[in-house]
């Protein structure tokens, strides 16, 4: 096996593969990256028990061949390799790498003992790749953290015709969003749980200038762009679903500009210590925030407009209510509010006019358990 390759492009699609291998693992060889070289493509491919990465990029391939080693020592030798072409070959139980004087010699590990990648599920359509990556980072911000629960680190990936619906909750708060896709087969029809940590790093990692491709069995989910490919394992367990826990019968609307509520929640925040609430207080057209205790505290007063209600007082976990804002994007955001303890509706609209005034529900929605106000 013997190959020539940008430093830059190798690199890149070392890193890129890398991303799925475990941090520890019993069997040594998931450590490993396999290396293809074949044609004028070398292909970069990892995998752990629980997702799998494959990359192709261009390459002037001499001599044909795989082999495997160690992903993140070879992630290290890429990203202090000098620019340029870059020599790699098998030469006797050694893998080099040599760029300008700089020279490696990696260790081979057996291919024997390594598993075949899992073949990528049946393609059933496609999906703006900047609209999915958005989606995704707006509902992961809900999904929980605990690997006791399982179930509650996932995002929800749910197909219906030519909608795509995701969705995340870790029991406080409930993100939804739903966005347009392409499927390519008739009669779509999934709803599947997908590791939000997984989604979110695969997301993140694919261009936005193409369509990402959706790929799903009974037992995995694949995305594919531009030569690559990644699969994950699905979640077991489905979680509730939202549409009655999100009918809430006239509630106390509250409107306000969402940077100046994003920055001073953010801003009063700091002080809210130990679990203690972010305490919004709405009366005479203004909102006052209020956090912390005693000798720590913060305030500020913002304007606002409340339908339904003279005067209400809500509180919230800063950290909850910091995360829904800033998932939204748009210049207003409106508050359905149905009073202290109880279930409040995060949204966000392109006018005072149409948070005002609309019924309807918009593609993104963040619900959010509001908590005991500051005595």
């Amino acid at each position: 096996m013997e190959f020539r390759i940008d430093c830059r492009e190798l690199t890149d699609a070392v890193i890129w593969a890398a991303r799925v291998l475990p941090a520890r693992s019993t069997v040594p060889v998931l450590g490993g990256l396999l290396l293809k070289a074949e044609g004028n493509r070398l292909r970069i491919s990892g995998l752990d028990y629980e997702a799998s990465a494959c990359i192709e990029v261009d390459a002037e391939v001499l001599r044909p061949g795989q082999v495997l080693v160690m992903g993140r020592r070879l992630v290290d030798v890429g990203r202090v390799l000098p620019d340029g072409v870059v020599e790699c070959a098998i030469e006797g139980a050694r893998f080099s790498l040599t760029g300008g004087d700089a020279r490696f010699g990696l260790s081979i590990l057996p291919l024997d003992d390594y598993p075949a990648l899992p073949d990528l599920p049946a393609v059933l359509g496609q999906v703006d790749a900047e609209e999915f990556a958005g989606a995704v980072a707006q509902v992961s911000a809900a999904a929980g953290w605990d690997d006791a629960l399982p179930t509650l680190t996932g995002v929800r990936l749910a197909l219906d015709g030519d909608r795509m619906t995701l969705a995340a909750t870790d029991r406080y708060r409930f993100a939804v969003r739903t966005i347009p896709w392409k499927p390519e087969v008739e009669d779509v029809s999934a709803d599947v749980l997908v590791s939000a940590r997984r989604l979110s790093e695969i997301t993140r990692s694919f261009g936005r200038s193409e369509a990402c491709r959706i790929a799903l069995d009974g037992g995995s989910v694949g995305f594919e762009q531009s030569g690559m490919r990644t699969t994950v394992r699905l979640l077991d367990g489905r979680l509730p679903h939202h549409d009655k826990l999100f009918a809430m019968t006239d509630p106390v609307r509250a409107v306000l500009d969402w940077a100046e509520l994003t920055a001073a929640a953010r801003r009063v925040g700091v002080v809210a210590e130990g679990g203690s609430p972010l305490q919004l207080t709405f009366s005479g057209g203004s909102v006052l925030l209020q956090a912390g205790y005693e000798d720590d505290v913060a305030s500020q007063r913002l304007d606002a407009e409340l339908i339904g209600a003279d005067e209400m007082t809500v509180a919230f976990d800063p950290v909850y209510l910091s995360d829904a804002l800033g998932s939204f994007r748009s210049p207003v955001v409106r508050l359905d509010l149905m009073g202290p303890g109880q279930r409040a509706m995060v949204t966000a609209w392109a006018s005072r006019e149409d948070a005002v005034r609309s019924e309807a529900s918009p593609d993104h929605q963040h619900l959010l358990m509001s908590v005991r106000p500051l005595v």
